[in-house]
């Protein structure tokens, strides 16, 4: 039976892995050609590219370990291989996390004029060294998941019931550390967004109410593109709520009932990073448009399938109203 759910897990994130793979390439590509057309990069685009590189490395090691699982079944090969990628995938875990958060902070401070100087000043002095910060995110994450080499313990069930190469915290020094691995791994980036979160939709509401007021609600109430960035950040930090909320729960279930699931984690990961992709490529207008006109044109291919085409420009509301009459 556990081989078969193992076998079923390997399948889904699989065909997950190419969504996020796809998505994910897409997102550098685009990067690649707008930095050829304007030769340089803006800070947002430097985050999501280190994003975007982060979640198809996680997805190719992730997807390259449980296949190697499901093929030597009886772990017949070194543990070590299998230990160091799943260190790898931790860490790159962190890394997607935390630039996640950096990207929902960033958009924050362009969305949010801080009254309070010192904090202004702090927003500054991060947001100049974007490029450091990129670099020292993963590092941080490799150096948070090296411990696990010391205080966890390979999994001494039977061969049938475990995975290569899996290290448990079986004691109180390794559950402390799962503890603190969670905390500064998925919760404390988790507080993150959802105070830039909080404070983009304060922004939003004090914005909304200036603008009724000085309009006296003669006309609609139109943000433009900053809207579009606003539902960007607002969706991202929702995603990530959500899948925070599964990954503690699947990780308690690993730490407290040393539930063999950890495949469960790679799965739910690979559909996080594979919307969140999704929602990036929506936030970027350029690449939305591009993607939709890829899209129909591919559909163009096959006739039978043009009830699928997506309207690459929206209708005017005047032409709405005439088709109507």
């Amino acid at each position: 039976m556990y081989g078969l759910n193992k076998l079923s897990l390997w399948v889904m994130t699989g065909l997950v892995a190419v969504t996020t793979v796809f998505f994910n390439v897409y997102i550098l590509l685009m990067s690649l050609w707008n930095y050829r057309q304007k030769k340089k990069w803006s800070p947002s685009e430097t985050i999501i590219l280190a994003l975007s590189l982060a979640s198809v490395a996680h997805q190719l090691v992730c997807y390259f370990w449980m296949t190697m699982d499901e093929v030597d079944n009886k772990c017949l090969i070194s543990e070590l291989p299998y230990t160091v990628m799943l260190l790898l995938i931790f860490s790159l875990k962190f890394t997607i996390m935390w630039m996640t958060s950096f990207l929902t902070f960033y958009y924050s401070t362009k969305l949010v004029t801080a009254p309070n100087q010192c904090y202004t000043h702090i927003q500054a002095a991060i947001l100049k060294h974007v490029s450091l910060a990129v670099i020292l995110i993963p590092l941080c994450g490799l150096g948070t998941c090296m411990p696990m080499l010391v205080v966890f313990h390979s999994d001494n069930v039977t061969v049938e019931n475990r995975d290569c190469g899996v290290l448990m915290p079986d004691t109180p020094s390794g559950k402390a550390y799962e503890a603190l691995y969670l905390l500064l791994a998925d919760v404390l980036p988790g507080v993150i967004m959802v105070k830039c979160c909080v404070s983009i939709s304060l922004h939003l509401a004090i914005h909304l109410r200036h603008m009724k007021a000085s309009s006296n609600g003669a006309h609609g109430l139109k943000l433009g593109s900053q809207m579009r960035v606003i539902k960007m950040a607002l969706s991202l930090v929702a995603v990530f709520i959500l899948f925070l909320a599964i990954d503690l729960y699947v990780n308690c279930q690993i730490a407290v009932n040393h539930e063999n699931i950890i495949t469960l984690t790679f799965l739910f990961t690979s559909i996080y990073t594979t919307v969140a992709a999704m929602v990036l490529i929506y936030g970027k207008k350029t690449f939305w448009k591009a993607l939709i006109r890829e899209f129909n044109v591919g559909l163009d291919q096959y006739p039978c399938l043009s009830c699928l085409k997506v309207p690459e420009q929206k209708a005017e509301p005047g032409t709405a109203a005439k088709g109507k009459t």
